[in-house]
């Protein structure tokens, strides 16, 4: 089931363009450790590390976009190799764009995932544009029909099928993953979670599954981190 636009969109508008936002790096040591998590996220540096962050991440959401960017060398340069800090990337889907760019970056094998993560969030001030200048025609097809229809024609009016090309995909790649079911049911249950352990904002965080309240970006969750450690 597909999860209507939410008047939040009308926000971006308002959003400051990023830099570019590099995929992590892949050094030896536990910051090179990857897996998917019984939860379907995707679990990076060391299982065990005796510091736990999840994210809960929206690719329509300018905050998560800054905290990515933000966040990005601390984490993979001094916390994930050192071991004592692990990183678990889930989703919090918040309107149909969201669940589209969120498919698409669980597609594929998940050694993809995280260039896929990385390109959505640092090309976002580019691509979700078409939410200020689209027409209701093309609004309308975002949000009715069937749930297959919906993922292509954003797919197609947001540039993505061009983006993952550039990753390395075909098309007719793209369009299974769009049209496999279990992404978005997986992607649905990460945002019940959530929702459940009461985030429902993004960029949502926990530490050692606490939500951390009133935490949104890397500056006030640096803090909070370094005092576990």
């Amino acid at each position: 089931m597909m999860i209507r636009l939410l008047p939040i969109l009308a926000l971006l508008a308002a959003s400051l363009p990023l830099t570019a936002i590099a995929a992590p790096p892949a050094p030896g040591g536990w910051a090179a450790a990857e897996r998917v998590t019984p939860a379907g996220g995707h679990l990076y540096g060391n299982p065990n590390a005796k510091v736990k962050l999840v994210e809960y991440i929206s690719y329509t959401c300018p905050h998560c976009a800054h905290f990515e960017e933000q966040s990005t060398a601390p984490l993979w340069h001094k916390y994930l190799p050192a071991g004592t800090v692990s990183v678990e990337v889930r989703h919090l889907i918040r309107d149909p764009i969201d669940m589209t760019a969120a498919v698409l970056a669980n597609c594929g094998p998940a050694a993809k995932f995280l260039g896929n993560h990385a390109m959505f969030l640092s090309q976002q001030a580019r691509w979700i544009r078409p939410v200020e200048n689209s027409s209701d025609a093309q609004r309308k097809r975002w949000e009715t029909g069937g749930a297959a229809q919906q993922v292509k024609a954003i797919a197609a009016d947001f540039g993505f099928y061009a983006m993952m090309q550039g990753r390395g995909y075909s098309r007719a790649q793209v369009d299974a993953c769009l049209a496999d079911p279990a992404l978005p049911k997986r992607l649905s249950a990460q945002t019940q979670a959530a929702n459940q352990v009461g985030i429902d904002s993004t960029p949502g965080l926990m530490l050692d599954g606490a939500p951390l309240a009133g935490t949104y970006d890397w500056a006030t969750l640096q803090p909070q981190i370094d005092a576990r450690l």
